[in-house]
């Protein structure tokens, strides 16, 4: 069986192996490939892996011998999944393998913004406490979270795992979800109650047609003007010209992000100077042992369906 992981750099840029995939079967590792390379890459193979390389339609019916599209992530918008049905071909996603390092990115955002860590940190490095005449060396007003609300816009796996960590922070917990389902110790509520009574918004659903950008001025209006927002998830929930206006303006307090529309982002991208906004490069899921997770899960997918009985099926 020849199998091609489209773009590897991403998961294993070196400090993993292939071994556990490459053990189904003849494999070939591209660490990234254009838009214009997929056919030739792809062609002859059975079993394609792809991270953020689009399988279209049209790609999909030029690759005769594609039997199973192994998506090397949850989300699993870069694959036509139609087109996949129509022709029998199996996609398959990884759930949950970066449900702690994600939720602790997000928390690691939300403490930024409340403490300014770095901040204060370079403060001192480039001498401002040096320079004080007290014992302490304020930056930025600082932000208690225990008695705040945290607002949750999805609460699968890394969603509930967030709401635990707020919790033990002494914050008040609500959701929504459009599966209905709502974890023990937090409240549900409707989409406009919840951005209307959180003092934290973060997001935690996919992106589909029904949630492209969901936090949209309409709703940015909604969210009180000392409101944070986060957003760990997909950066096409968010209108980002909105947000940008939100924050500039002050309408909105602060947002930090992992994600964003187009990644990599234009240098003059408007939310990466907006005032108030921390925009990281979409690492949350990377840490080793996410990655561990993901490429073992990668393989055990693609075995289970040699096998007959495939798993983690979203097509």
């Amino acid at each position: 069986m020849n199998i091609v992981v489209l773009d590897g750099f991403t998961l294993n840029p070196g400090d993993l192996s292939w071994s556990p995939v490459e053990a189904l079967g003849n494999l070939t590792v591209h660490e990234r490939t254009p838009a214009n390379a997929v056919l030739a890459r792809a062609a002859g193979a059975a079993a394609l892996l792809t991270n953020k390389t689009v399988l279209s339609a049209e790609i999909i019916a030029a690759l005769p011998d594609l039997r199973y599209i192994g998506v090397l992530a949850t989300g699993y918008n870069v694959v036509d999944l139609a087109a996949a049905r129509a022709r029998g071909i199996i996609v398959t996603n990884i759930p949950s393998y970066g449900t702690y390092s994600v939720a602790q990115w997000a928390i690691a955002l939300l403490l930024e913004m409340c403490c300014q860590v770095g901040r204060h940190a370079t403060a001192t490095r480039d001498g401002h406490w040096s320079r004080q005449p007290d014992f302490c060396c304020r930056e930025t007003p600082l932000l208690e979270l225990a008695g705040r609300t945290l607002g949750l816009i999805g609460v699968g796996a890394i969603g509930s795992r967030v709401a635990q960590i707020a919790a033990t922070l002494g914050m008040t917990v609500i959701a929504c979800d459009p599966s209905g389902r709502i974890p023990a110790g937090v409240k549900g509520v409707s989409l406009e109650t919840l951005l209307a009574e959180a003092d934290v918004v973060s997001l935690h659903c996919p992106l589909t047609p029904a949630t492209r950008r969901l936090i949209n001025r309409e709703h940015l209006a909604l969210m009180k003007p000392t409101a944070m927002l986060i957003n760990t998830a997909r950066g096409d929930l968010v209108d980002e010209p909105a947000l940008a206006d939100a924050l500039n303006s002050g309408r909105l307090a602060g947002a930090a992000l992992d994600v964003l529309s187009i990644e990599p982002p234009p240098a003059d991208h408007p939310l990466i100077h907006a005032r108030n906004a921390i925009v990281t490069p979409h690492v949350a899921w990377a840490t080793s042992a996410a990655r561990s997770r993901l490429l073992n899960t990668a393989a055990d997918n693609l075995c289970h369906f040699l096998d007959g009985k495939p798993i983690n099926v979203v097509s």
